[in-house]
């Protein structure tokens, strides 16, 4: 009796060694934590006393950290190995988290002349919980690459990004039911803060006990700014179109993200009070802070739902049209935003096909590891993200001044227009990448 196909392509995806099965429990477990609570840190910020510039000046801050982290994040992967720097880095994002548990219990602490306002905590703590998320992308990536075929890149980061994008589909809907829980959303956040910080530790110690080291390639160490200027002259050059265009895309999602949660909880004001189906009607009250949650728990479901059969369809025609049409969502979700109604409804439409956006991010991946050689990875990683997050900065601060000083659509139609520009030159400009054997 022969086998399915549809077997065959979910052995193709998730047959891995051990070292990928465990990186994907650990990324499980940072995502639940980074998922529950980043996506209402807006939120948090304002409800501890900031304004909107502050929101998009944090946004920056969190870019900045993005831009600087990665490469030595690479090279110190590259150097002593994935699972010790994992083990480092995972250790100092769960002191992020409790960093901004924390912070939900301090006040205005005076220091001479000065007030500590205690959102500035929320920006000491990022400091610190962003260290797994960009310090271990090189790790990440390295780990995937010496342990996949050139043939599966896209499988294998398939992979570990569904496991990873099904903590981003319970995180925000256990976020929102815990929110729900306290007498209001600052009581409620700290159940959340709690439980990240207990992912956290958790995803710590399963990378450091069970990931097995003895497959790593340790590269050389890291040699400053000259080695930097190295990597990008030998960047492979089909990476080039390929970084101006994502480059562009996530500028100007940059301009909106931190945003999304207040366009639902503040700008439109959508809650969930009553679902009608023909004759039948159920009563439900379901605040702005709460509705937000469930709905980018759906845009995390539609993900995955898209994700692997999105990287069997790139590793079978190539990876080029498959990252194109991810990066055209990232365009177009602002801009839906912009026309949408204030209901239910219409923000469970956008935001279902804004999960569309992550159908290329396997794909996306293996464009950018697969040309390098394979104890490598890690440097190439780190290369590309230091100059595309370099670049992404000011996005935020840029949206913040436009939400504050000028008006919430203005914002998303900026960050829009910017998106979809980065779409259309990847399509003219764009090469199919040759996969390193």
């Amino acid at each position: 009796m022969g086998r399915s196909p549809v077997r065959d392509r979910l052995d193709t995806v998730f047959a891995f060694d051990r070292g990928v099965l465990v990186l994907s429990v650990a990324m499980f477990a940072f995502s639940l934590g980074f998922q529950m609570t980043t996506r209402y840190l807006p939120e948090y910020l304002q409800v501890l006393g900031a304004s909107g510039l502050v929101v998009g000046l944090f946004g920056t801050v969190g870019n900045a950290i993005g831009a600087l982290y990665p490469y030595p994040g690479g090279a110190i992967s590259d150097r002593i190995g994935s699972r010790r720097a994992l083990t480092l880095f995972g250790a100092v994002a769960t002191l992020g988290f409790a960093v901004w548990l924390g912070a939900s219990w301090l006040g205005p602490i005076q220091v001479g002349p000065f007030v500590v306002e205690p959102w500035i905590w929320v920006f000491v703590g990022l400091l610190l919980a962003q260290a797994w998320k960009s310090f271990g992308l090189g790790a990440t990536f390295a780990v995937v690459r010496q342990a996949t075929a050139p043939g599966r890149l896209a499988a294998g980061f398939a992979s570990t990004e569904s496991v990873r994008r099904l903590a981003f589909l319970l995180g925000p809907v256990l976020a929102a039911v815990l929110v729900a829980q306290g007498a209001d959303f600052q009581a409620g956040f700290r159940y959340v803060l709690a439980l990240a910080v207990g992912a956290g530790a958790l995803g710590t110690l399963v990378q450091h006990r069970l990931y097995d080291a003895s497959q790593d390639s340790i590269g050389r160490a890291f040699a400053g700014i000259d080695r930097i200027v190295a990597d990008l002259r030998a960047m492979p050059p089909s990476l080039r179109p390929l970084l101006v265009g994502d480059t562009l895309v996530r500028f100007g999602n940059g301009v909106v993200y931190v945003f999304l949660v207040l366009v639902v909880t503040r700008w439109l004001a959508v809650g969930l009070e009553t679902i009608a189906v023909g004759q039948w009607t159920w009563a439900i009250d379901l605040a702005p802070a709460t509705f937000v949650g469930l709905l980018f728990g759906l845009e995390m479901g539609v993900a995955i739902a898209v994700m692997i059969p999105a990287a069997a369809i790139a590793d079978r025609i190539g990876y080029k049209p498959v990252v194109a049409s991810g990066f055209a969502v990232y365009g177009l979700i602002p801009l839906a935003l912009i026309v949408a109604p204030a209901k239910p409804w219409a923000m469970i439409v956008v935001f279902g096909a804004s999960g569309l956006r992550f159908a290329g991010l396997p794909a996306h991946k293996a464009a950018i590891v697969g040309p390098a050689a394979t104890d490598a990875g890690g440097r190439v990683t780190g290369t590309y993200y230091l100059v595309r997050n370099v670049v992404v900065i000011p996005s935020a601060a840029l949206g913040g001044a436009l939400w504050t000083w000028v008006a919430p659509p203005v914002a998303l139609a900026v960050g829009g227009a910017i998106a979809l520009c980065g779409a259309l030159y990847y399509v003219a400009a764009g090469k199919e990448p040759s996969i390193v054997e």
